[in-house]
């Protein structure tokens, strides 16, 4: 799962980006909403954590935009503590759920792993694709209904192109989900984690495939190249 926190709270956002990133959660973060606005319009994101008051564009004036232009992604809003009109405003303009500060962590993870279910298409998702199959509850993958383990970043890997199925992921965005909060996975790097993954699909019925300058798809493997 890879999200992106749009707050400014600088320190809000360091504790956020350890703890998810212990979770096993990938989170971008921006403080800007002009600069958060541009984010979203060149990269995928699984899941938005959105704070309204923002400097240079307000939260609410970033949900209308992204609504406006088509984009579905998930937006969970962080509202002032009992602020029912922030809640309001920010369903109303297209948010899929809130949580007023202060919160706890748990309650956090709790709701972006729903909103992470919901956009898969189901509140226990299981997504196929050939004979490879990921059970979007437990985590867990299978080939055939055969449980196959994964190294952690291998696992977390397959996860980001498994929840687009069929659609590229760009290369830059796979890599911000395998680094950690204060490393850099390098594209040489992520190639050898392709490749690896690559040889344990072999006979799954799905292929990773490469699209020049677009990155990589996950397809059933009699799809084209």
């Amino acid at each position: 799962m890879r999200i992106l926190l749009i707050e400014d709270n600088a320190e809000l956002v360091l504790t956020l980006r350890q703890s998810l990133a212990a979770l096993g959660i990938a989170a971008e973060a921006c403080g800007d909403g002009h600069q958060a606005d541009a984010l979203l319009r060149e990269h995928a994101f699984d899941i938005v954590v959105l704070d309204l008051a923002l400097p240079g564009l307000s939260g609410l004036q970033l949900l209308r935009r992204l609504r406006e232009r088509g984009d579905s992604v998930p937006v969970l809003v962080l509202t002032a503590s009992g602020d029912t009109h922030d809640r309001v405003l920010g369903l109303n303009a297209g948010a899929d759920d809130y949580l007023p500060k202060p919160f706890d962590l748990a309650e956090l993870e709790a709701r972006l792993r729903a909103l992470y279910r919901r956009r898969l298409g189901a509140v226990h998702a299981v997504v196929q694709v050939g004979g490879l199959a990921f059970d979007t509850l437990s985590r867990r993958f299978s080939v055939s209904g055969r449980h196959i383990d994964l190294p952690p970043r291998e696992h977390d890997l397959l996860e980001s192109l498994m929840a687009h199925p069929g659609r590229p992921v760009s290369k830059l965005a796979l890599a911000q989900r395998l680094c950690s909060a204060d490393a850099v996975l390098s594209h040489d790097a992520l190639e050898v984690y392709v490749h690896r993954l690559r040889r344990r699909l072999d006979g799954s019925g799905a292929a990773i495939h490469t699209l020049r300058g677009l990155g990589y798809v996950l397809e059933a493997d009699d799809a084209p190249a």
